[in-house]
């Protein structure tokens, strides 16, 4: 069982820069892939990236690779999603998530936490 609590996420003005942290709980961590998603009001939820378990490989979606990076720290149990240059249509609830290798879907969700970034 993994537990994620994702914190950082705010205000900000169109242009700036946000670091999402997600922590994790077991001491398992470094075991899984992790994966941050988010969900715009009335639209559905969102692949952003993903990186790997030894954090040597990351995936982005079109829509924010060169603007976002995912990393992340084993020995802390934390995921990090630095976020810059920001868009009005970056607004939303992003989440991380947790998956074994083997696993297609994430099975481990954190609550979320808001972004909005205001024009």
């Amino acid at each position: 069982q993994v537990q994620l609590v994702e914190s950082g996420g705010g205000l900000v003005q169109a242009g700036g820069s946000l670091r999402l942290s997600c922590a994790a709980s077991g001491r398992t961590f470094s075991s899984y892939v992790m994966g941050w998603f988010r969900q715009a009001p009335g639209k559905e939820r969102n692949f952003v990236g993903h990186i790997n378990r030894s954090g040597s490989i990351t995936f982005y979606s079109d829509s924010v690779r060169g603007r976002f990076t995912i990393s992340r720290d084993n020995a802390k149990n934390t995921v990090y999603l630095q976020m810059n240059s920001l868009k009005s249509e970056d607004t939303a609830v992003y989440y991380c998530a947790a998956k074994l290798d083997v696993d297609i879907t994430y099975t481990y969700w954190g609550q979320g936490t808001q972004v909005t970034v205001s024009s």
